[in-house]
């Protein structure tokens, strides 16, 4: 084999970080260049990927190919060169030659360890250990070794290296940190003192091969003593229990009484335990005598400052420390503060009244327990005039944390004792507190129960029944049905009923929230005959007030004659209403007052200048927004009760949450910023666990709610069979929806804000629409027949997919003598659903929207539910409005549910579906939802799958979102999928 016609001479100089420059020059002394020197010099260097991951520097008009220090060590102890090259090397290179061998060994042999120089001065390197290496190769190397010494670039690419090869996985570096934590210590000065083998032991690098281990161990002040005082031992590693004092002076001279075998280790290390003991415990005093530098006895603050602070400091500088026993216990045991409800016997509530409503007031008295010492608020006073931080108190020691003690004043100052404490208050500290195992319970105060003072309570017995109660259905006081009632109540009925009973008994409102379908009308129609038989007595009693949407009235009004004809009812609604003198005789002598929505708010001054028995909201939502004037009417009626009635306590967001219980229980969850604060932000967009805990301990002992299927409830109801039916676009409809899309993404490139925010609304109602039928959008008029003169089905029905599907099914199942509901949101659709099915199936077909009057609803329900019709006349088929009649309407003679278009809220669809689905339906109901393939459509299905879980959650959301879409995210939220057109 032919060598290189020439001789290449590698040279070579370590940067301060331990990076290699490498050059290269021939005989003639011309520099060979970078890139070319780069191919013959690394030409087998696998780690360099054979040179080219090699940075070229050029300085001085020569090219410096710089390895990286990781690589300087490993590439040297090999240097893997082509041999068809002459090569030399000069004095750096040739002695990095013949050291790295060695250095490459010390690295694979771990014989290597921290360096505690670099420590100190905020690094992490490592250097060869010396103790490690053979003395006879000392000897042999002692040379080299003394040049290395002196070298600096030499000793960071061993370091490097060895941080390379030991420990460059995540998984290694975690266990190191693990192991040597004190190795990643960033509060260096807590090892100021110690040498390099203390360190390292510390560290715990190298055993500790010395018999004994030293401690400092804080002695209390006794009987011959009278102060706090710190002293140095050594412990016997064989005898734990044998402890030596010995005294130590600043300039490191140790005296004492030890094993002989023990002094050159005690010597060796004593000046380093006195410079250190200088340097970490700040709060030592000056030492009277030079011979023991802990002789000064220790000031009340500084024994609180060596518990508290330098204990743990010198623990994690590799000190053992003895403290007193007690101190573990004291220390772990959380210093608390409790207000003790005083007993029924020593008057609890002011005035020694019965407890009634929230607001009433409760007498208690101050208990402070620190540590396992309950104190009163005397003896806690006295305590804290002393001014000290460690006291003995009945043959205890107490600790005073002053950050705990200012917590415990600003609480206590806070709270006038005087005054007593609310029962609102009293019941959200239990209610707080419940998860907590003690026969205490507690509120915590601030964020981080760890440094901050709990504000707790301590129930008497009358008050641990009470909430007991409110927390526990088989605690619940047993009622006896009204004999009055005109019907059997199921067993959770009554439970329902003797629920709002128990919670008038103390003026707390009540959120009746079982599924639609179980009998919400019969609990509340037998706690009136309960309240009208409890109130006989008095002479004066104004009566109950109930609120409910319009379309209900007339239900309302049926089931108070069919299950209580006993009572008197008033119904205030329409033209006729009294006013002035007339209504308060007419309401002085009836026993119910049924009112709407929307009278309650016109007639808001005369509602609010009577106290109500009790008021009650049907289909509560319908103040879920706090700030309508509708939710401020009704909120403004005074009442001994309060009750609200929903099948869905929230359908959107937990602001509706707050506006329920602001109208039961006023002020109970605090001001809506203070809740949207606390709540709202902390769980809808937070989703902190904790908070929504907190929440729902707060709110259940208001709430009731019982489901269809749970297990106690019953029911013996037939199956709910949902299904889907997809359907394809006409063409028509794919045409018009593409055109519609496009205008929409082209007038977003314009608009902005509120305008931009329309655009999109009034977008996604047209898409909607079209999905349902393109009349609905081009607003063409029917078609007529030129012949007859009648509705041109003809024409009409092929346009749309939908309404050829649903014409299909309701001829199918009118064969089998079966009716159902037909719910659409827009009344066009409602409108020609009604038309095209009566001219198809030349049948009636009712239709029932917002515009219905009351009289006209009443006449609709009782056709539907008739069985009594001739069949000419029955109407089986029932088109509804899902806002009109989604709520508080019973047509269980329908056993097929149809929503030709989808909600926004599965809520609310499952509430129209309960129209049918309910107590009373004796045949499986088929839920039929129809969607329109590749449209907006199956996107809103696809949602409310995801939905479907979220008013359990207490969280759901609405379409106003989509107005803060993206454009992008528009068009892929509208864009429709041409494979579905038809």
């Amino acid at each position: 084999m032919s060598t290189f016609p020439e001789t290449i001479t590698i040279q070579l100089t370590l940067t301060a970080f331990g990076d290699a420059l490498i050059y290269g020059f021939m005989a003639d002394q011309d520099y060979v260049p970078g890139a070319y020197l780069k191919q013959l010099v690394f030409a087998w260097h696998e780690a360099s990927f054979y040179g080219t991951d090699l940075d070229i520097q050029r300085i001085s008009g020569v090219d410096l190919i710089m390895l990286p220090a990781d690589q300087v060590i490993p590439f040297f102890a090999e240097v893997p060169l082509l041999s068809h090259v002459n090569w030399n090397f000069g004095e750096g290179a040739s002695e990095l030659r013949e050291l790295a061998p060695l250095l490459s060994s010390y690295v694979q042999e771990k014989k290597y360890i921290p360096s505690f120089m670099a420590f100190q001065e905020g690094k992490r390197m490592w250097t060869w250990d010396k103790d490690a290496i053979d003395p006879q190769e000392q000897s042999v190397n002692q040379q080299r070794m003394q040049n290395l010494a002196l070298n600096e670039g030499l000793e960071a690419a061993f370091s490097a290296n060895v941080e390379a090869t030991y420990y460059s996985s995540e998984e290694t570096t975690a266990d190191l940190r693990r192991e040597f934590p004190i190795l990643f210590a960033t509060d260096r000065k807590k090892f100021h003192g110690y040498n390099e083998k203390s360190w390292l032991i510390t560290m715990g690098w190298k055993a500790d091969i010395s018999p004994f281990r030293p401690l400092l161990q804080l002695l209390e002040p006794d009987e011959e003593v009278a102060d706090w005082r710190l002293q140095l031992m050594l412990q016997d590693k064989q005898d734990s229990a044998q402890l030596i004092h010995v005294r130590l002076s600043t300039d490191g001279q140790v005296s004492g009484v030890w094993p002989e075998e023990w002094a050159s280790s005690i010597h060796e290390r004593a000046g380093g335990w006195s410079e250190h003991l200088l340097t970490i415990l700040p709060s030592q005093p000056e030492p009277k005598e030079a011979k023991d530098i802990l002789s000064s006895p220790l000031s009340d603050a500084a024994a609180w400052q060596f518990l508290t602070t330098d204990s743990q400091r010198l623990l994690e500088a590799g000190w053992q420390v003895l403290l007193p026993a007690w101190w573990e216990t004291a220390s772990r045991k959380k210093t608390r503060l409790r207000a003790k409800v005083r007993s029924a016997e020593d008057g609890a509530t002011k005035g020694n009244e019965s407890l009634f409503g929230l607001h009433s007031l409760v007498n208690f008295d101050w208990r402070i327990a620190i540590g396992d010492t309950d104190l009163t608020e005397e003896e806690f006073h006295a305590l804290l005039a002393r001014n000290e931080r460690l006291v003995r108190f009945r043959g205890q020691w107490i600790t005073l944390d002053p950050a705990l003690l200012a917590q415990i004043r600003q609480i206590m100052e806070g709270i006038d004792p005087a005054e007593g404490l609310s029962f609102q208050d009293i019941l959200q500290l239990h209610l707080l507190g419940a998860e907590d195992s003690s026969s205490n319970v507690s509120l915590e105060q601030a964020e981080e129960e760890q440094t901050r003072i709990q504000l707790e309570v301590e129930l008497n017995d009358h008050l641990n029944e009470i909430m007991a109660q409110l927390q526990q259905q088989a605690a619940w006081p047993a009622l006896p049905v009204p004999t009055a009632l005109q019907a059997d109540l199921r067993p959770y009925q009554r439970d329902g009923f003797t629920w709002l009973a128990f919670l008038r008994r103390f003026g707390l409102g009540a959120c009746l929230a079982d599924d639609m379908g179980l009998g919400k009308t019969v609990q509340f129609i037998t706690y009136l005959l309960h309240v009208k038989e409890s109130t006989q007595e008095q002479n004066t009693h104004f009566p109950s007030l109930l609120i409910c949407p319009t379309s209900v009235l007339g239900n309302w009004q049926k089931e108070l004659q069919r299950f209580a004809p006993s009572l008197r009812v008033m119904l205030h609604y329409g033209g006729s209403r009294r006013t002035g003198n007339r209504f308060e005789e007419e309401a002085l002598s009836a026993d119910i007052l049924l009112t709407s929505y929307g009278t309650a708010t016109l007639d808001q001054e005369l509602l609010q200048s009577y106290t109500w028995e009790s008021i009650c909201l049907d289909e509560a939502q319908n103040i879920k927004n706090a700030q309508t004037k509708q939710s401020a009417a009704v909120r403004s009626f005074p009442a001994k009760h309060r009750i609200a009635m929903t099948g869905t306590p929230i359908e959107n967001r937990l602001s509706e949450l707050w506006s329920l219980y602001d109208f039961m229980n006023p002020g109970y969850l605090g001001t809506s910023r203070g809740f949207n604060h606390r709540f709202i932000t902390a769980i809808e967009k937070e989703h902190n666990e904790q908070r929504t805990q907190d929440l729902q301990r707060l709110v259940k002992p208001f709430m009731l709610r019982r489901k269809k299927k749970d297990p106690a409830i019953q029911l013996d109801l037939p199956d709910k069979n949902e299904m889907k039916t997809y359907i394809h676009l006409t063409a028509e409809q794919g045409a018009l929806y593409d055109q519609t899309v496009n205008e929409l993404m082209k007038r977003m490139q314009e608009l902005e804000g509120i305008e931009r925010k329309g655009a999109i609304l009034s977008a996604l109602t047209r898409l909607k629409q079209l999905c349902d039928h393109p009349v609905l959008l081009t607003k063409e008029s029917m078609p007529q027949n030129r012949n007859t003169g009648e509705l041109d089905t003809e024409s009409l029905i092929p346009r749309s997919a939908k309404l050829e599907r649903l014409l299909a099914m309701v001829r199918e199942l009118r064969d089998e003598g079966e009716r159902c509901l037909i719910f659409t949101q827009y009344i066009g659709m409602g409108e020609m659903l009604q038309q095209v099915l009566q001219h198809e199936l030349q049948e009636p077909v009712l239709y029932l929207n917002g515009s219905s009057s009351k009289t006209a609803r009443d006449r609709m329900i009782e056709q539907f539910q008739s069985q009594t019709l001739h069949a000419s006349e029955q109407p089986s088929i029932f088109i509804l409005s899902i806002k009109a009649g989604g709520v508080g309407l019973n047509l269980t003679a329908a056993n097929h549910v149809f929503h030709f278009d989808r909600w926004w809220n599965p809520a609310v669809e499952n509430q129209a579906t309960d129209r049918a689905y309910r107590m009373g339906q004796t045949k499986d109901v088929q839920v039929h939802k129809f969607i329109s393939l590749g449209t907006l459509e199956e996107r809103i299905d696809e949602m409310l799958e995801n939905k479907q879980q979220l008013s359990d959650n207490v969280i759901s959301s609405t379409e106003g979102w989509i107005t803060e879409l993206s454009t992008e995210e528009l068009q892929d939220l509208f864009m429709m999928r041409k494979d579905w057109t038809g």
